[in-house]
């Protein structure tokens, strides 16, 4: 087998970056370009040992624990694993999180025809960080306030926060048609399903999840309106489906949009989705401060917003 050998026997202390984490995870992550049946097969061999005793898969490793790694073989690394460093507009940093302003356009992680996204580039960019991981998901499309915890612990409080229903997010989205109401509740259940080409892809269906999204009403063209969308139930793509089966599909969008119209929209300079995760507001899963972090409307959007209103103007 071609690869790189880890010929020698190596012990790791665990810190707070992997402390709590199953060891099968922790192995996966440690001896990258080992295959998962072979770290199983070493795990139920005895040969990974902590603290000089036999451990099985579902072991939690905790602080200051010694592990021992015996020799395995690493595949050598491809030229296409190559992850450009990138350093995302920074909202908030402090030992416990990072808040950035994610661009529409990149993905938040490699997968599904992507080989990198956010999370990878930011690895990349900080090879000290011990520990960095995705608190939470924004579509490819959408931009705006993308949480990622630099602790363990920080990642674990956060998931919990966000379960509980104690996180107000919040999202700019233009839609088309007239909407009347100030606010409105909107709760449809949603159903995730794979289409024939293997994309996947949300209805509302009565069999679906509990869905629930508040929109309220924040300006209004002729045919547009720009809405504040408050998410009470993080689904997939929950906005862009409550929209379109209201009849207000988001302009731009290329799953659920009026596809006829999205093509005139980009003659017109829209050529993205116009959704934007504006705000989020918590309290610190560590200080227990309460933390409300925003980004602006890209320039792109809040130009597409400047010349509706020069048009409204004008007429």
């Amino acid at each position: 087998m071609n690869g790189l050998s880890k010929e020698s026997v190596t012990w790791t202390e665990i810190d707070e970056g992997s402390c709590d984490q199953r060891i099968d995870n922790f192995l996966c992550k440690h001896l990258k370009g080992v295959p998962k049946s072979h770290i199983y097969r070493i795990l139920r061999s005895g040969e990974i040992r902590v603290n000089k005793k036999r451990v099985d898969q579902t072991y939690r490793l905790k602080m200051g624990d010694q592990v021992r790694i015996p020799p395995v073989r690493v595949a050598e690394p491809q030229q296409s694993d190559y992850v450009p460093p990138v350093e995302f507009p920074i909202v908030y940093e402090d030992d416990a999180l990072l808040a950035i302003n994610k661009p529409s356009g990149v993905a938040v992680h490699g997968g599904s025809g992507v080989s990198f996204g956010v999370i990878e580039q930011l690895r990349s960019a900080r090879p000290q960080a011990k520990f960095l991981e995705l608190v939470h998901r924004l579509d490819r499309e959408t931009s705006g306030v993308l949480l990622l915890a630099k602790k363990r612990s920080a990642l674990v409080a956060m998931h919990e926060i966000m379960r509980e229903g104690n996180s107000d997010k919040r999202y700019y989205t233009l839609v088309l048609g007239k909407w009347h109401n100030v606010k409105q509740h909107v709760k449809l259940p949603l159903h995730k399903f794979d289409t024939p080409q293997g994309e996947k892809r949300v209805m509302v269906r009565e069999d679906g999840m509990a869905s629930h999204t508040i929109f309220t009403l924040q300006k209004s063209w002729p045919e547009f309106t720009l809405l504040e969308a408050q998410l009470k139930t993080g689904r997939t793509h929950q906005i862009r489906v409550h929209l379109s089966h209201l009849g207000f599909p988001i302009a731009g969008d290329d799953k659920y949009g009026d596809f006829a119209r999205n093509k005139e929209l980009m003659k017109q300079g829209l050529k993205r989705m116009f959704l934007h995760a504006h705000s989020i507001s918590f309290a610190h899963p560590l200080s227990g401060e309460p933390l409300s972090l925003s980004a602006p409307l890209p320039v792109e959007l809040q130009e597409f917003i400047d010349k509706l209103d020069g048009h409204t103007r004008q007429s």
